[in-house]
Parts: C-alpha cells; sequence; structure tokens
C-alpha cells in the first residue's frame, strides 16, 4: 500500500447521493475524494430513473394522446422502438460519464476509478481497474453511499434462466415477444408499462394481493385496470416455485406453485433490493458486511463520529431524491462540524435532521395513469395511532381532468389529522398526476392548517382543482 492520501471528506460510491455529499462538502470549502468502481452518476442515471423514464415517456404521451379528440386518429400506431431506445440510450450518455466527470473537474473534487473498502477509523482502501492500490484518510469524514443492487431469489433453475433485473429490463435493445415480470413493485408495474406499449406481451406475477403494495390499494388497483386493457396479464396471489431455460437463447418456462407452467421469451424479476455493503469493509469498524448501515437522523452511524451512510444503503427510503435530500442533510451537517459548530440543528424538521424520510415521503409511479403519493396511507396513519379521516375524489370529475383527456378515470385522497386539522398523507392516481404531488409535499411538510389551504385557490380550468374539491367534501 502506498502512503495514505488525506482528504476533508472521502466518500464512497458515486451515485446521486454520493455526488450530492461531493457537491455540498467542496461548497463547503473541504477537499473530497469520490471512490466508484462504475459509472459517476449511479444506478439512477444508467439503470434505473432516467433510462425509465425515457423508455416510458413515449408510451405515455401516446397513451393520453389517443384520447384527445381531433389528435386520436393521427397516434392509432406502434411506438418506434428503434427511436425509443435511441432517446433512452441520449439520455444514458450511452453509458458513458463523461460528463458527470468535467463537472467533477469542474468543482476541485478527486475521483478514483476502482472498488473501495473501508479500512478502519476513518480511512478507505481502494483498488483500482489495473491493480493499483491507494490509501485515502478522512480528516473529518467517510460517507457510505454504496446504494442498492436487484435481489433474485434462489429458485430451481434461476441461474441458468439468465433472468433480467432492473438492469437489463432499462438497458435492452431488443423487443421480447413475451415478457414474464415477477413481483408488484414500481420496477415490475414501470416495466410492464413500458414493454407492453413497446409491443411485448406482458404477464405480471404478483405473490400478493396487487401491485404498489406501499401505496394505498386504489392505486395498484387502477394501474391493473389500465394494463389489463392495454393487453397485459396481472395475476395477483401466485409464487413462482422453478425456473426453466430452453437452451442459450430459448424460450424461458416459470413453474407456478401447483405445477402451472408460463412460457416467455425474457423473464424479469422484480423482486427487491439489496444493500451494496458485502465487500466495503464493514467489518473492520465493528459493522456487519452485507447489512443495512442504521443511521440516525443525521444520517451518521451511531458510535461512529466520523461515519455517515446516505441514498439506499441505510434503508430509510430506497427513492433517488429521498438520498439527495439525505446527501444534503448530511452534507450540511459534516460541514458544520468540520467548521467547529458547538450545536447542530437536529430536531424535528431540522437544518441536519433528514425528517422528510418518515414524515412526507414523496414519490412518483410513471405507470399509464401514473400514481403519486406523499406522507401516510390511511393504514399507515392508523397504524400509528392518529384520529384519521380519509377524503377521496374522482379525478374524473374535475374539469381539467376531462379536458386532459376523454374518459379520464383516475382518484385523489387525502389524509387528514382531525386533532390537528392538517395533512398527513395525500395520493394522486391518474394522467400527469406525479405533477400534483409536490404541492401536497409542501402542505405535509408545512403542516399547513386545513383552514389555510381552503385560500390556496387552484387555477381554473387545471386538474389540480381537485384540491378544492377535496377541500370541500373534508368541510361538508
Amino acid at each position: 500500500m502506498t502512503e495514505a492520501v488525506e482528504y476533508d471528506v472521502v466518500v464512497l460510491g458515486g451515485g446521486p447521493a454520493g455526488e450530492n455529499i461531493v457537491d455540498r462538502t467542496r461548497a463547503a470549502g473541504l477537499s473530497t475524494a469520490l471512490v466508484e468502481s462504475e459509472l459517476v452518476g449511479g444506478e439512477c442515471s444508467y439503470w434505473a430513473c432516467v433510462p425509465s423514464k425515457a423508455l416510458l415517456r413515449p408510451a405515455l404521451a401516446r397513451s393520453e394522446a389517443r384520447r384527445v379528440p381531433g389528435l386520436a386518429g393521427a397516434v392509432q400506431g406502434p411506438l418506434d422502438a428503434e427511436a425509443v431506445f435511441a432517446h433512452r440510450d441520449y439520455w444514458t450518455g450511452d453509458w458513458k460519464d463523461d460528463g458527470q466527470l468535467d463537472w467533477l473537474d469542474s468543482i476541485g473534487a478527486h475521483l478514483y476509478r476502482g472498488h473501495g473498502r473501508l479500512y478502519g477509523v476513518r480511512k478507505v482502501a481502494v483498488t483500482s481497474p489495473e491493480g493499483e492500490h491507494h490509501i485515502l484518510a478522512a480528516r473529518h469524514a467517510v460517507v457510505v453511499a454504496t446504494g442498492t443492487r436487484a435481489v433474485v431469489p434462489d429458485l430451481p433453475g434461476i441461474a441458468g434462466a439468465r433472468p433480467w433485473t432492473s438492469r437489463e429490463a432499462t438497458s435492452a435493445r431488443r423487443v421480447p415477444g413475451r415478457l414474464l415480470i415477477v413481483g408488484g413493485s414500481v420496477v415490475a408495474a414501470e416495466m410492464a408499462t413500458a414493454w407492453q406499449a413497446l409491443g411485448s406481451r406482458v404477464t405480471v406475477l404478483v405473490r400478493g394481493s396487487g401491485l404498489l403494495p406501499r401505496m394505498e390499494p386504489f392505486a395498484g388497483e387502477l394501474v391493473a385496470e389500465a394494463l389489463t386493457e392495454a393487453g397485459a396479464v396481472v395475476r395477483t396471489g401466485v409464487e413462482v416455485e422453478a425456473v426453466v431455460r430452453d437452451g442459450p437463447a430459448g424460450p424461458v418456462t416459470v413453474v407456478l406453485e401447483g405445477g402451472e407452467t408460463l412460457e416467455g421469451d425474457e423473464l424479469l424479476m422484480a423482486t427487491g433490493r439489496a444493500p451494496r455493503t458485502e465487500d466495503i469493509g464493514l467489518e473492520t469498524v465493528g459493522l456487519t458486511p452485507g447489512d443495512w448501515i442504521g443511521v440516525d437522523e443525521g444520517c451518521r452511524v451511531p458510535g461512529h463520529d466520523w461515519l455517515y451512510a446516505v441514498g439506499d444503503v441505510n434503508h430509510r427510503a430506497l427513492l433517488t431524491h429521498q438520498g439527495k435530500y439525505q446527501a444534503r442533510i448530511a452534507g450540511a451537517a459534516i460541514a458544520a462540524r468540520a467548521a467547529g459548530s458547538p450545536a447542530l440543528d437536529e430536531g424535528r424538521w431540522g437544518a441536519h435532521a433528514a425528517t422528510a424520510d418518515t414524515a412526507a415521503l414523496p414519490q412518483a409511479v410513471f405507470t399509464d395513469p401514473e400514481a403519486a403519493a406523499v406522507g401516510l396511507t390511511l393504514a399507515e396513519a392508523e397504524r400509528a395511532g392518529h384520529r384519521v379521516r380519509a377524503v377521496d375524489y374522482d379525478l374524473g370529475k374535475v374539469s381539467g381532468a376531462g379536458l386532459y383527456a376523454d374518459g379520464y378515470r383516475g382518484r385523489a385522497r387525502i389524509v387528514v389529522d382531525l386533532d390537528r386539522e392538517v395533512l398527513l398523507g395525500a395520493t394522486f392516481v391518474g394522467p400527469g398526476a406525479a405533477e400534483l404531488v409536490h404541492a401536497a409535499t409542501v402542505a405535509v411538510v408545512g403542516e399547513v392548517p386545513i383552514g389555510r389551504l381552503w385560500h390556496a385557490v387552484p387555477s381554473f380550468p387545471t386538474i389540480s382543482e381537485v384540491w378544492l374539491r377535496l377541500l370541500e367534501a373534508y368541510r361538508g
């Protein structure tokens, strides 16, 4: 090993969370090193959020256009798959990170390409692809931002079946004739939407009772209805017992509990995520390799005043925007401690507390229809002991929705804390609904009283007028 190179901060993992830590610490004047073994920009930029939305946007735009009078007849043909793939490739930079490297150079951060491992307190060992070794020492903080990987269950025959994970589903260059999807998560629902629109015959196999189980039940129900109408098959309450692949390029067969078999050309396993912590040296600082890294509200690891974990790896909220939010919170805390600040603002909604992870977590699912939510569902609020009331409204009855598309179908719900008369959560499902969720996020974070929200007048005729209808329904 070479002599240690010192930095104020060393960041292990260059996805969105890691990049935001680098950005915040450099803005505070701290020297920062970033260690990344793959592409700077991470899973989101190359195999998740960005390519999936590039695949989905043409599908959603065509679906909505087909419900607009005067336009519907012009968009009845199939999608141009090659053009869709080219659009996706553009947004992923053809899986090159040159632009991210230029940005790192512009802010004066140092990149180490290679596999990084904790090497005891405040140290990281890096092995480059060429076999070079470096030791990086951190004066103030080491931040783990290594993210997650797809979990493929250990089923009989699964290895030989070579299933897709989210990476293959977002980067494939050929439309499979028949696509089997196992799972009911966001990945399953979005990829079913995208590949069905691109021409695959999609079958979704859900072990649970429905799609999108972390949202209000009606969200998954509306998405499943739309997928079915588009030609997909959605089956719930089914268990996969084995997988068989017929030769290197042959069809894949899924064996269900009870012996029923289904055949497809590709199989996507959308069955969860696991932390990328199995080989990053956690054992050298008393933590368990392969585990999620527990953190406090400021994303610092308890018992390690120099160690932070941001993004998916801490299991607080497996969403890109929340990882970036955590990085902003942790970056501010690192900078404050490095400057000798005697006390940090770590209380609820404080500058150094990631309160939104648990109190106002927003999410948008780009299915057809879109589903978006923030805060607590009705069931979550009741389990937490709140005295609540759910108020629902048919989004299709809003004038703006009817003008947006003929036959607009959707639903909105707010969950009201009856003791304080503030929103604890909100859910919107329908075309264009993803753009509704930020207003709800502001209301939840700001704990805006219902009486004050009554004065937030929505523009007419927009879909946002659903806010007025929900408040009218609540007030009677």
